[in-house]
């Protein structure tokens, strides 16, 4: 039977991929590859034919088939990832079993660092990596979104669950108040602009690589301050052409639905409201008896969405010039109807030797992004899509008798007059983002000398973005509007280096030195209009708007020139030392402040390789770590230091003239952001390095803070940039890893844990720096506060003092003089996690392998600004079952009661009562899959093949009360507005069938 499921799987694939096979006229070598001592099988070993491009690749059970001709003199080569090769010769033996030994060396690993790489065993600063096989472990739309979790020191926020959602990204904390606080992202060697690589697909990338202290991101300086991440795409092999292919097919589901009160809750509830307040109540006992459960407005808005992905990876080569050519078609759709994203990409990599001196490399990227958004998010009463959808009226259906839409504002007198039928935005508003996408590098490498290589490299990332949006003369009061805006962007980058590399006898010296040029060129357009005859032509005829708006553009251009330099110095692979400058000119500073001077230094001893080490048995290796450096953040836009000139329009005479005055802003001498890191690890491996541990301890104080300090209107100015102060940062990384069982059996796991503490040393004359307002008619406040010995973006509000008589919110009098005021306030929660971690385990026996890995944030509060909204008792909202249940009443005056008296008069403050514990912990993914041993089928035409099913937040463990706890809804690179949640598009969870499959 079970031979049959095999072949019936194998006739399958075939089917689906439409290839056939041939039988090889040759002899067939077949075996199993184990690990020396536990027997253990090795799959995914490469066993090739030497001096030629025949190879394979071992199965789950370590077992391989390979053809050979003129067998006499045929050489087998065994190697895999972590163990000694081996060459054998075939001779007249058709079995050949194979036991490899583990390699001792396997720290010497090479990692990519700042235009360069090096052997982990080498490193002096601290970096983490991610690779492949982890980065693939989901389908997603970002892949900073596989990050979470997985490397110490690294947070990643989902800011919302909409398709293609922007993701934060913060590196041992917030080092920045104006600028952004996002990582620098460098592809291939290209430093990309903005703070999401949404370029790239999971399937495309070999390796991520973090730099996190400053010895390691300084050789970037003024863009190093929040980390760097260096990513890594797949690249060619010298031998046989390989095929890759991985697919997969999702349907995502909301994790949780509000539970909001029924029709029949809801009337008995304003009915309350209305004999509270003295007016008439608004239904009759008959029409609340006939009413039942009503309409859950959640049904109509949200639903089961498909999403697909599919890679194809071609590599191969010879030992001159290797390729890998990629495509991949990535298509999701949201959870809330008319909600997508769909992203198509080619990728191209060649490394090719012209000569023994002279080589080249070309990476290229092509990327087309189409988004349907609808984050309708924030807002108040109903007045958008997501506040639509909590507190549309139970008691009504989307529909009128005829067919139209339901005019929910005019449906109830003591109704909100905001509330919109869903149905409009889902049906009646597009907002389409069409984004093309270009990322090319290419270099020439030239060795005189085998210790001396020259690189020449240049390369340019163009984005061309066009938004559409358009509101439809259906739409509730509307008569049709539309507006369209383009952005294009071009950086151009040119950098020359220098490397030298050298061995004198026990000393090994690695030097680097070099200049860079790289601009950045951006210009905007956009056009509107409202007022339209007809919706056919949407947004491709603007000017037939009745009302056109007043159309608008910008250029902004900016450069960076850099010199920097590198000496790594390793002596007898014990005493490693690395020193690093780099000095950066940017045209966004004013003269006499251009230049910044970014200077790191390293340390390390690899305390396993002294001779008193050798009686430490249980410990295979040891090596202790510190660094010191700087780095910056410009954190200003071009321009910011002059005094620009601003147009209007103005009255003269009856006729209107074009003016140019002086902006609001007072151009300032600024100097750059600088941080200094100190950072002191370890890195140590126990029992033949089954299982490794890295830690590491540091301190990060950024000076010169940037921020707008309001000016006194006396000056004829409102505001201006200044250097206001200080920041600290300051944590303990901890990251364990470990082979735990290498039998038939295997498992091995890994997890991470990362502590950061920050505060706000110093800000200029000791001023707070208040976040955004927030207004949502209800209330009309800021929510964070940057204060000096408190951390970043805390939480600012009253603190509630239980009810009056009448069931009021009273709130706690902290000044004692007698009256509430904002000085009352105080510090109410803080969005700041105490702790983030990560476990991944990893279960493999025969063909199958069991994956699960679990992520999670500890101590950190959200405001729920969404939970106002189930105090806004005037307006006739729909709010959760939780108010009707738990609220003060005149039967009940329940002290303890959850919620205020039901009146138009209940007046609320920002307060604690809108934070909530966002501690959480998700099964973030969890996978089964199957290896199908083609090789034992005798199938040689495919290499391996793996189905799986797998599921992606399946699980959340969390006190949070909405819909899900990984929220960040006014997130982004600010660091102030953090850990709100304002009606945001709620995260999915999702099970996913795929395969992968290699031939």
């Amino acid at each position: 039977m079970k031979q049959h499921v095999h072949k019936w799987l194998v006739i399958c694939l075939t089917t689906l991929l439409g290839c056939s096979t041939g039988w090889a006229q040759s002899v067939a070598i077949t075996g199993q590859v184990t690990a020396a001592g536990d027997k253990a099988p090795l799959p995914g070993t490469t066993v090739s034919l030497k001096g030629t491009t025949t190879g394979t690749t071992t199965d789950a059970s370590g077992n391989y088939r390979i053809s050979v001709t003129n067998r006499e003199n045929a050489i087998l080569v065994f190697s895999s990832v972590g163990y000694l090769g081996q060459e054998i010769t075939v001779g007249n033996q058709s079995v050949i079993n194979v036991d490899l030994v583990v390699d001792s060396r396997q720290l010497d690993e090479v990692v990519v660092v700042g235009y360069g790489t090096v052997k982990k065993s080498d490193l002096t600063g601290s970096l983490a990596q991610v690779k492949a096989k982890e980065l693939n472990a989901f389908p997603a739309t970002n892949v900073l979104q596989a990050l979470s979790g997985r490397a110490t020191g690294v947070q990643v926020i989902q800011n919302n669950g909409s398709p293609g959602g922007s993701v934060s990204v913060r590196i041992r904390g917030t080092s920045s108040i104006q600028g952004s606080n996002e990582p620098l992202y460098v592809i291939d060697g290209f430093p990309i602009n903005g703070s999401n690589p949404t370029q790239l697909n999971n399937a495309d990338i070999e390796s991520m690589e973090i730099l996190k202290d400053a010895s390691a991101t300084a050789i970037y300086g003024s863009r190093g301050a929040n980390g760097v991440v260096l990513i890594t795409t797949k690249r060619g092999k010298a031998g046989r052409t390989q095929v890759s292919y991985d697919g997969s097919y999702s349907v995502q589901t909301l994790r949780k639905k509000l539970d909001l009160m029924n029709a029949r809750e809801f009337a008995t509830f304003y009915n309350e409201q209305a004999v509270n307040d003295k007016v008439t109540p608004y239904f009759t006992q008959d029409q609340i008896n006939a009413l039942g459960n009503g309409y859950d407005w959640q049904d109509l808005v949200f639903r089961k969405a498909p999403m697909q992905n599919h890679s194809l990876n071609i590599s191969g080569g010879s030992d001159k010039t290797q390729f890998s050519i990629g495509g991949s078609v990535f298509k999701q759709d949201g959870i809330i109807k008319s909600s997508d994203y769909n992203r198509y990409s080619l990728r191209a990599n060649v490394n090719s030797e012209i000569s023994r001196k002279l080589s080249f490399n070309l990476s290229t990227m092509l990327t087309r992004v189409i988004t349907n958004q609808q984050n309708s998010g924030g807002g108040n009463r109903g007045g958008t899509l997501i506040s639509a959808v909590i507190t549309a009226y139970p008691t009504l259906t989307p529909y009128n008798d005829d067919g139209t839409y339901r005019n929910l504002a005019t449906a109830y007198p003591w109704g909100s007059n905001v509330l919109t039928n869903p149905l409009n935005f889902l049906n009646e508003q597009t907002a389409r983002t069409l984004s093309n996408k270009q990322l090319a590098n290419a270099a020439l490498i030239y060795k005189p000398i085998p210790a001396l290589s020259i690189k020449i490299s240049g390369g340019i990332e163009n984005n061309d973005d066009r938004s559409d949006s358009y509101t439809t003369r259906n739409f509730v009061n509307s008569q049709g509007s539309a507006s369209v805006s383009t952005t294009q962007f071009t950086s151009l980058l040119s950098e020359n280096t220098v490397t030298y590399n050298k061995s004198f006898g026990k000393h090994t010296v690695s030097a680097l030195a070099g200049f860079t040029y790289q601009d950045f060129l951006t210009t905007t357009l956009g056009a509107s209009g409202t007022g339209f005859i007809s919706d056919a032509s949407q947004t491709y005829d603007i000017g037939s708007a009745g009302t056109p708006g007043i159309p608008a553009s910008s250029y902004s251009k900016a450069s960076l020139l850099s010199y920097l330099g590198r000496v790594n110095y390793n002596f007898g692979d014990r005493y490693l030392a690395t020193v690093s400058f780099r000095a950066d000119g940017s045209s966004r500073y004013s003269d006499g402040n251009k230049w910044g001077y970014f200077p790191s230094g390293a340390l390390a001893w690899r305390v396993s390789n002294e001779d008193f080490f050798k009686d430490i048995r249980f410990m295979s290796d040891l090596k202790l770590r510190v660094g010191y450096g700087a780095t910056g953040s410009q954190a200003i836009s071009p321009y910011s230091t002059l005094n620009q000139l601003g147009s209007g329009k103005t009255v003269f005479d009856d006729a209107l003239y074009t003016y140019y005055a002086p902006g609001t802003r007072l151009p300032g001498n600024l100097k750059w952001e600088t941080t200094e890191q100190t950072d002191i690890g370890l890195d140590a491996a126990f029992l033949n390095n089954r299982l490794r541990l890295t830690a590491d301890y540091y301190i990060k104080n950024t000076r010169d803070l940037l921020n707008t300090v309001q000016l006194p209107s006396s000056l004829g100015f409102t505001n201006t940039i200044q250097n206001v102060g200080k920041i600290q940062n300051k944590g303990v990384e901890l990251g364990l890893d470990g082979d735990l069982l290498t039998g038939p059996f295997r498992w091995s796991v890994s997890g991470n844990i990362s502590f950061n503490r920050n505060k706000v040393v110093k800000l200029y004359g000791g001023q707070d720096i208040l976040g955004s307002a927030i207004n949502t008619s209800a209330v009309n406040d800021y929510v964070n506060i940057l204060r000096e010995g408190q951390p970043v973006g805390q939480f600012y509000g009253y603190v509630e003092d239980g009810y009056d008589d009448k069931g009021k919110i009273k709130y706690k009098d902290l000044d004692g003089d007698g009256t509430i005021s904002a000085k009352d306030k105080t510090y109410i929660g803080n969005p700041n996690p105490r702790f983030i971690y990560g476990f991944n385990s990893t279960m493999s026996y025969k063909n199958f392998d069991f994956t699960f890995f679990f992520q999670g944030s500890q101590g950190n509060d959200i405001f729920n600004i969404s939970s106002i909204g189930l105090l806004d008792y005037g307006f006739g909202l729909n709010m959760t079952r939780d108010v009707y249940n738990n609220h003060w009443s005149t039967t009940n005056p329940n002290p303890s009661a959850k919620y205020p008296i039901i009146s138009r008069t209940t007046s609320v403050n920002i307060s604690n009562r809108f934070v909530e514990n966002g501690s959480y912990l998700r099964l973030r993914t969890v996978q089964l899959a199957y290896n199908i041993p083609f090789q034992k089928l005798n199938v040689s035409w495919i290499s391996n093949a793996q189905i799986y099913v797998s599921g992606q937040n399946l699980l959340t463990f969390t006190k949070y009360s909405w819909w899900d706890p990984e929220i960040n809804s006014l997130g982004g690179s600010n660091s102030i507005t953090q850990g709100i949640d304002f009606y945001s598009y709620p995260t999915a969870k999702t099970v996913t069938v795929g395969i992968r499959a290699g031939f």
